[in-house]
């Protein structure tokens, strides 16, 4: 459990991080309040994202395992 916390916090600061930056700078420009919104915007996201990471990243790895789960080889003799 604790190497899943740790992955969705690491997680949350990327992507929140990369996510709220771009959208932030596309949306308002470099405004010269740039940096306050950008943290107020990015601290909020992350706040949402680790229990959500947490809750619907384990139903995603099944999707994904099952997707691309082997067949078992037809044993034709």
């Amino acid at each position: 459990m604790k190497q899943k916390l740790a992955f969705a916090m690491i997680m949350g600061v990327i992507t929140t991080g990369i996510i709220s930056f771009t959208l932030i700078s596309i949306n308002i420009g470099f405004a010269p309040n740039f940096a306050g919104i950008w943290f107020k915007s990015w601290s909020m996201a992350y706040v949402i994202v680790i229990p959500v990471i947490l809750l619907v990243g384990p139903v995603v790895q099944n999707l994904v395992n099952n997707i691309f789960k082997e067949k078992a080889p037809l044993n034709i003799e």
